[in-house]
């Protein structure tokens, strides 16, 4: 999504980054290869990066911007920082894949200093209307609810994280204030090519068969060049969701 841009021209990642402006010490939960690390890092902030995947924490190390920026292995879970290590935390489209969110909600509040601001974009599952990407949701379902069991995706994350009153849920008894919620439109349009590859960035298509994969390519890029407008670009808009809120300045309560 980092090539997606919202009404006032800013990323995704920038309006996640926008949203801690100010504080000093930011953790991105779920950094992945460092993108939005990258933008933090040269805002001025000292930031630091936890996710999951070695190899997409060995790409973050990559950027010459993270040199030196702690970069960690571990379970959001079970965060491997000290209590009160971070001023702020960001998490851009991972929260809401995230098992077990009420102990990562009581694990942020325990590394958040009191009065800690926590910022998280997660996805609407929506679209902004403008047809290439309820093509791409038609297209791909199908594939995904036909495959063999093997290949099959199991549900991830707590459906919760996807509404204001669920996330509510989760974070206020961790020690939250109730979030602030706003929903922006981003623009992920281009060629037919472009809008595939921005989509399918989105969603795991490492479990099917590629030959599926192709096929399913080739059906979209066909029927997305009749949505072309007469430069050939194809509209394709999808919408996020930004979650805003603060720890109490009590603290997480130990």
């Amino acid at each position: 999504m980092s090539h997606g841009r919202a009404p006032d021209g800013r990323s995704s990642y920038e309006i996640l980054r926008d949203h801690v402006s100010g504080h000093v010490r930011v953790l991105d939960l779920g950094c992945g290869d460092g993108f939005l690390l990258d933008l933090l890092v040269k805002s001025g902030h000292q930031a630091a990066g936890v996710d999951l995947s070695s190899a997409d924490l060995a790409l973050a190390r990559q950027r010459p911007s993270l040199r030196g920026v702690p970069l960690t292995t571990g379970r959001a879970q079970e965060l491997p920082f000290a209590d009160d290590s971070f001023d702020a935390c960001v998490s851009h489209m991972a929260f809401m894949l995230m098992p077990d969110i009420d102990q990562v909600a009581a694990e942020l509040a325990r590394v958040l200093a009191p009065g800690g601001h926590l910022a998280l974009i997660v996805s609407s599952g929506q679209a902004g209307g403008s047809g290439s990407y309820e093509l791409f949701q038609k297209l791909i379902r199908p594939a995904f609810d036909g495959a063999p069991p093997e290949q099959q995706i199991p549900p991830l994350g707590d459906k919760r994280t996807l509404h204001r009153d669920g996330i509510d849920e989760i974070l206020v008894p961790a020690g939250f204030s109730p979030i602030a919620w706003d929903t922006e439109p981003i623009d992920l349009g281009g060629t037919a090519e472009q809008v595939w590859s921005r989509l399918s960035m989105i969603y795991n298509f490492m479990p099917l068969d590629p030959a599926v994969v192709r096929s399913l390519e080739a059906e979209f890029l066909t029927q997305a060049a009749k949505l072309a407008d007469a430069d050939g670009r194809v509209p394709c808009t999808m919408n996020v969701h930004i979650a805003d809120t603060s720890l109490s300045q009590l603290g997480f309560s130990r």
